[in-house]
Order: structure tokens, then sequence, then C-alpha cells
């Protein structure tokens, strides 16, 4: 397994509308891959690999893996250097406080920590400990004072500035959401490549901008394509852990590939989702079905482009989810890989 890879996609920062160094390091690993690499107006990087067998017309099959992550975008900069933010992607205020964060300049970055305003716990009252602020009452402090105004300007962008870390059988990151399906995206054609098989179909890799904030460069992207096929490659919740009720865990690590049939943006093709559970069942890939109740994933964008595609989500369970400490575990990260190989063997 190509940890190293991994380690480079989720440590390089890349918020919606700003993905360009993720977008850099694609281009350089997926070089001799693919027949065609462009990227579009939105941002979004498609790589398309051709029929090898030169069918009149192929199957269409669009893999779908958006590489932004969730962060935040300057929205001013105060006399005293107070750098105040406004959140690109959904957090929960409670894992916000007294973290390390990486502020992302044209000039350069700063590495930076990021508290809300207010008293610290040692002159705080018992009131003021309960309260949660809101995202926009956090700010970054980078330590330069008033020069902050100089160095940082609105629009610059931050992301948490934590490293991946392998901790037995998992693996821990901040961006994992979704630098795994990059990860996929390309280890998946690496691997179709190495098999020296000649599939039938026209395969669209699609490395996507703006998912975080509502699938946008996958629908520009969709409707450019116009896939018969869209495989929505993502994270989906693994809350297998200690409070929660069993019927909402979405996930349990450690039992396979997620097959997604529903969340809140779509409702995956039945005879696809058929499809691939036979397949994982011929190949002795484990994965479980899966279903969450609110959320949305490129798939959805996919199956409503232009005419419609048949769809469904390939994804990989996590723990922590949009916090810096989300979690997979590898033996699933592997089962999706191989179903993907899989599919696209057969295709």
């Amino acid at each position: 397994m190509n940890i190293d890879l991994l380690r480079q996609l989720c440590e390089t920062p890349g918020v919606p509308g700003r993905e360009h160094r993720v977008r850099a390091l694609i281009e350089r690993e997926i070089e001799g891959l693919f027949d065609e690499v462009r990227t579009d107006s939105m941002g979004s990087l498609i790589a398309v690999r051709r029929s090898r067998t030169k069918a009149e017309k192929p199957l269409k099959i669009m893999l779908l893996c958006h590489m932004d992550e969730i962060g935040f975008l300057v929205t001013h900069v105060g006399e005293k250097g107070w750098i105040h933010i406004d959140n690109v992607g959904g957090f929960d205020p409670r894992t916000l406080f007294a973290r390390r964060v990486k502020v992302v300049t044209r000039d350069g970055d700063y590495p930076g920590v990021m508290n809300a305003g207010g008293r610290p716990l040692h002159i705080s009252s018992p009131e003021d400990r309960k309260k949660v602020p809101a995202v926009k009452e956090f700010f970054v402090d980078i330590g330069f004072g008033a020069e902050t105004r100089s160095k940082v300007h609105v629009g610059d962008f931050i992301v948490m500035d934590e490293p991946l870390v392998e901790m037995g059988d998992k693996i821990v990151s901040k961006a994992l959401d979704n630098r795994i399906a990059c990860w996929l995206g390309i280890e998946a054609i690496r691997a179709l490549e190495a098999s020296g098989v000649d599939h039938d179909c026209e395969i669209h890799v699609a490395f996507t901008a703006q998912e975080e904030v509502g699938l946008r460069g996958a629908r520009t992207a969709s409707f450019s394509v116009a896939p018969d096929i869209g495989l929505g490659v993502d994270t989906t919740l693994a809350c297998d852990t200690p409070g929660v009720p069993e019927n909402e865990m979405v996930t349990a690590q450690g039992k396979g590939f997620g097959l997604q049939i529903k969340d809140g943006s779509f409702i995956a093709d039945l005879e696809l989702v058929e499809e691939f559970e036979a397949l994982a069942a011929k190949e002795k890939i484990p994965f479980q079905r899966t279903v969450l109740a609110a959320g949305g994933q490129d798939a959805a964008a996919a199956q409503q482009a232009a005419a419609g595609a048949r769809a469904v989500g390939i994804v990989v369970g996590t723990r922590y989810i949009h916090t810096v400490t989300e979690m997979i575990e590898k033996s699933d990260l592997q089962a999706a890989l191989d179903i993907l190989v899989a599919y696209l063997k057969g295709k």
C-alpha cells in the first residue's frame, strides 16, 4: 500500500476553490497513466483513459474523487494581527479550540494557532466554559502582530496543520476526506495498467473541486463527460464508537468498503448495487451496505448531469470525520481499491 502517496495528498493544503497544489501533485503522479488530462474552468482535473480494445461505443465510466478539504478563508486582518475567518466546509466548533493551523498565502505559508475569542480557562466563569462559540468567533494568530497585515490578505486560506500517522492497522490524518478518493483514483488506474488487461470501457477519473461546498466541480465535470456510470468515491461515517447506538453507526471499521445505497443527495442505482455486490462476493472482497441520513457526495452530480447516469458510491468508513483525527482502517481502504480495480477490469 502506497502510504507515502496518501501522506503527500493529505498533508498538501487545498480548500474549496484553492485546490491548485493538490491538483499539481496529482498531475505529477498520473503522468503516463492516461491518454488525456485537462483542467476545466472550475479547477477540476479530468483524466481520460481510452478503451484499450478500441471499442466503437465504449461504456463511459466516471470516478468522482474530490480534491478539496474543509478549511477557512481569511475575511479580515486586524491592526493587531488577529486573522478572522469564514469556513468553507462544515466544522463542529467543539473541535476547533487550541488548534495548530497553516495559513497559505501567495508569498508563502505561515504556521499559526486557532482559538476562540473570550476569556481563557483561568479567568473564565462557569458560564463562560459552557459556551460553544460559532465558527466565526474563532481567530488565527501567526505571531507577527501588526506585521501580519503585510503578509496575510483577505482570500488567503487556512487549513489544519497535522501530519498523517499510522497507528497499528489504522491511518489517522486531516483531509482523509477526501484525499482517500484521490489516492484510490490514482492507485486503481496504476493497478489496472500493471495488470495488462485490455478494458473495453472509457474511464474518466475526475479529481473534482469544491465538493465540500455543494458538489460544484462534480456538476460541471459530469456535464462535460456525460458518463454512463458514475462512481462516487468518498469517505463515509464510521460511528462504531462509544456513545453511538448500533443502528446509527453507518459503517463499522474492518468490515470492508462501503457500498453506498443512499445519502442526502442521491439514491444509488439498484442494478449497479447488485452488480458490485456480486463482484465483491466473487472476488472475496469484504463490503458493507451503507445508508447516510444526511450529507452528499459527487455521485449525485454524475447521476443528475445532462441526461443522467447510473450511479453508486464506493466509500471508506472514517471515524471522527471533519476533524484533524480522521481515522480509517487499512484493510477497508484496500478493499475499496480492490473492488474498483476488479470492476474496471471487467468493463
